[in-house]
């Protein structure tokens, strides 16, 4: 459940998520121990604490998604690209894909017939 000004929201993932989640927290971890890094240096190297370097090892789907993959980037777990000129090829490829897409999305009004 997460929690937002007084009131819960209660956010349901997918199996898939839930596993993409944790294989993430266990790379995470996985790298850290063979980088012979504690807990403690990966929050300090991040910046957030202790305990929320757990938490994302644990695969907790409350961790903010920066926390998150800043911990991957300390620890050298890829997310999209190995190489950073590739990320940002990457990266300008999808802006130049989105600003080419409509800024909003209207349904139709239009009703298709097709009871034939």
């Amino acid at each position: 459940m997460a929690r937002t000004k007084g009131s819960t929201i209660n956010r349901t993932l997918s199996r898939y998520g839930k596993e993409a989640l944790n294989l993430l927290g266990q790379l995470i971890r996985a790298n850290r121990i063979q980088q012979k890094l504690g807990v403690e240096e990966l929050a300090e190297r991040v910046g957030v604490s202790r305990a929320m370097i757990q938490r994302i090892e644990r695969g907790d789907p409350r961790c903010g998604i920066g926390a998150v993959f800043e911990a991957a980037a300390v620890v050298g777990v890829p997310l999209f690209e190995e190489d950073i000129s590739r990320l940002s090829m990457r990266l300008s490829e999808q802006s130049e894909k989105l600003a080419l897409m409509p800024k909003t999305i209207r349904k139709s009004q239009t009703v298709v017939k097709d009871d034939f």
